[in-house]
């Protein structure tokens, strides 16, 4: 029966100390190696926490790793280089997103998200902007987002 250990870890920088190492080390796996692949993995999440998930198969000391993605509103903020929201939506701004930016969010969070292409997570991306207070282009998140979905930005939003 494998064995799971989840984690809220800081992206690129997991360690072999608590929590990893202390779940991990009963298994009688390379724990220094685990943490070198979760690093691996989630160091374009520096500076983000990062969920993580380690299975274990104890008979044959096999891993397999799974990284979540941060929620929308640390990826925004992380692009935007600000600590938090506005806090009072709708009168004061925090941040001003580009649409390349809204849609590399969106790119990063990918299946979490429930739109069917770019276009629709890309809004879904702005409903987060718009609660933290951050505009797009200059557009409050939400004029943005219908402008996306009335189709005035198709030659910009493209599939990759």
């Amino acid at each position: 029966m494998a064995e799971t250990v989840e984690a809220l870890i800081d992206g690129g920088k997991a360690t072999a100390g608590p929590p990893l190492g202390a779940a991990l080390g009963p298994m009688g796996v390379n724990v220094t190696q685990i943490v070198a692949d979760i690093n691996k993995m989630t160091k374009d999440f520096d500076g983000m926490k990062v969920p993580i998930k380690v299975t274990v198969d104890p008979k044959t000391k096999s891993y397999d790793i799974s990284v979540g993605t941060p929620p929308t509103s640390a990826l925004i903020k992380g692009e935007l280089g600000i600590e938090s929201g506005s806090g009072e939506t709708g009168t004061v701004v925090a941040g001003n997103l580009t649409l390349e930016q809204a849609m590399k969010v969106a790119r990063m969070k990918g299946s979490d998200l429930t739109g069917a292409d770019l276009a629709a997570r890309t809004r879904e991306v702005l409903g987060t902007a718009h609660s933290a207070g951050i505009t797009c282009e200059g557009r409050p998140a939400m004029e943005m987002a219908a402008a996306i979905k009335a189709g005035e930005y198709d030659d910009r939003i493209k599939e990759e």
